[in-house]
């Protein structure tokens, strides 16, 4: 089994990525209304007195060290977020037990992937026959040095199956072990595109809310359409 110390670093380079997330999901205001974690730990503890649903916004920030949290970019809550609202099912290099923001080369891939993972999720979701699925889509700006690249693995090696995360899981845990800011991989939704999985928001320069895209559902994901510009 192929371990993050085995993977060879990458380069790094200035990256332009991009991510779709759910419109339902509105941005933390708190995490993009202070500059430091200072002011974000004053902050928080006033706004706790008065508003009881501020844990529920803010999710579970005892999952992330404050100091690895990029205060003061634009789109701070959107970098964050992945690691306070953990999808406790896991994802492909995450057993569930910790946050991922991954993020991917193309526009195009990113609908791919949401695309692949809402037609499975909706499909165990009895007497679903017609829905609209609305999200919106993030530029985020970032650096992927000290990133580990897993672009050099076939496609055939387990931490690509399509289904089966057991390796990637594997994997994910050995990059956060080592110390790694993420992982650059291959596009398993998009083949011949690459993804990344960042296991810190630390290097995220910014994220920017782009257009909207909608999601039909009809028995499954029928059709991806552009519904709005910035």
């Amino acid at each position: 089994m192929v371990t993050a110390a085995r993977l060879p670093a990458v380069a790094g380079a200035a990256v332009q990525a991009y991510r779709l997330v759910n419109s339902r999901f509105p941005p933390i205001a708190l995490f993009d209304d202070v500059a430091d974690a200072d002011e974000f730990d004053m902050l928080y503890r006033l706004q706790a007195l008065t508003n009881p649903r501020l844990q529920n916004e803010v999710g579970a920030l005892q999952l992330i060290p404050l100091d690895q949290i990029p205060f003061g970019i634009v789109g701070c809550s959107y970098a964050t977020a992945p690691f306070t609202h953990v999808n406790a099912d896991g994802s492909r290099f995450s057993d569930g037990s910790y946050g991922v923001l991954y993020l991917a080369d193309t526009v195009e891939t990113a609908i791919a992937e949401v695309h692949h993972h809402q037609n499975r999720y909706w499909a165990k979701v009895a007497g679903l026959n017609y829905d609209r699925f609305v999200f919106r889509s993030l530029v985020c700006a970032f650096n992927d040095a000290a990133c580990r690249d897993a672009t050099g693995l076939s496609l055939q090696d387990p931490v690509y199956a399509p289904d089966d995360y057991s390796a990637a899981n594997a994997l994910g845990a050995h990059v956060r072990q080592l110390g790694a800011t993420g992982l650059l991989y291959h596009s398993v939704r998009s083949p011949g595109n690459h993804c990344w999985a960042l296991m810190t928001p630390r290097p995220v320069a910014s994220i920017i809310q782009a257009g909207h895209y909608e999601m039909i559902w009809n028995g499954g994901i029928t059709s991806v359409n552009r519904i709005s510009n910035p």
